[in-house]
């Protein structure tokens, strides 16, 4: 069931997002070369703490503030002391806070030094895939128009893009319906309305569209032939007349 948000709960939502943006901006500067994936998911912790928030991830039990996922590593990446992030890496870190009960949802994939240049088009083109998801994301639109505009995009250029996971509704709960897929889908295709709350997140791969879970860790979700993926969201609000990206960096105090 799509839970339509009020007034209320978006100004409870947008806060949480507000906050979720303020700690990407302090902790993205800090993923460099020769730092664990530990030390990155502290620094997201205690962000969160100090501010009044808490790691939504907990709430799926997953063992991180942050899903933090290097190079082939999708999403849900697990930090780790011993996972030690390296010049030439992509880093996508993956954070929900949170905050008096309402719940955010981004991810940013950080270029770490020397980034081969096809790698660096990867994320380039991932962000534009947000972005194109994120213009057809307007009330009276349906969610295939979401997903086909990410799709085209990727496809363009040869990439693969992940069917196995998709956006999302967001707010309330961590995941909510309706799922938005990144691809052209047969599922449910439910028209936008004002009130809908949904978390875009583009998963782009270099190579082939297949991934599968870490048997290792049970949560790692990795490319099936090992090439690099970016992964880039945010979570944004539907009103009548527009439609707000609520995780944006530079959104207005």
């Amino acid at each position: 069931m799509i839970r339509l948000k009020n007034e209320e709960e978006i100004e409870g939502i947008r806060k949480s997002c507000h906050l979720l943006a303020d700690m990407f901006k302090f902790v993205i500067p800090q993923v460099k070369a020769g730092v664990s994936t530990k030390h990155i998911d502290d620094l997201c912790k205690n962000f969160m703490l100090e501010h009044g928030g808490t790691p939504a991830w907990y709430m799926e039990n997953f063992p991180g503030a942050a899903c933090i996922s290097i190079n082939e590593e999708v999403i849900h990446g697990i930090p780790s002391p011993k996972k030690i992030i390296r010049d030439g890496d992509i880093v996508s870190l993956d954070v929900g806070i949170n905050l008096n009960g309402y719940i955010s949802d981004s991810t940013h994939t950080v270029l770490v030094g020397n980034v081969k240049p096809e790698v660096r088009k990867l994320v380039d083109v991932t962000r534009e895939c947000l972005a194109a998801g994120i213009n057809a994301c307007v009330a009276g639109n349906r969610i295939s128009d979401i997903s086909k505009a990410v799709y085209d995009i990727a496809s363009a250029h040869g990439y693969g893009v992940v069917y196995d996971y998709c956006g999302h509704g967001v707010g309330l709960d961590v995941h909510e319906d309706p799922n938005i897929p990144n691809v052209p889908s047969r599922g449910a295709n439910p028209r936008l309305q004002p009130g809908m709350v949904v978390a875009i997140e583009p998963m782009i791969n270099l190579g082939t569209a297949d991934v599968e879970v870490d048997s290792k860790d049970g949560w790692t979700v990795l490319t099936c032939d090992r090439r690099t993926s970016a992964h880039e969201e945010h979570t944004v609000a539907i009103f009548a007349d527009h439609t707000e990206v609520l995780t944006d960096l530079d959104y207005k105090r």
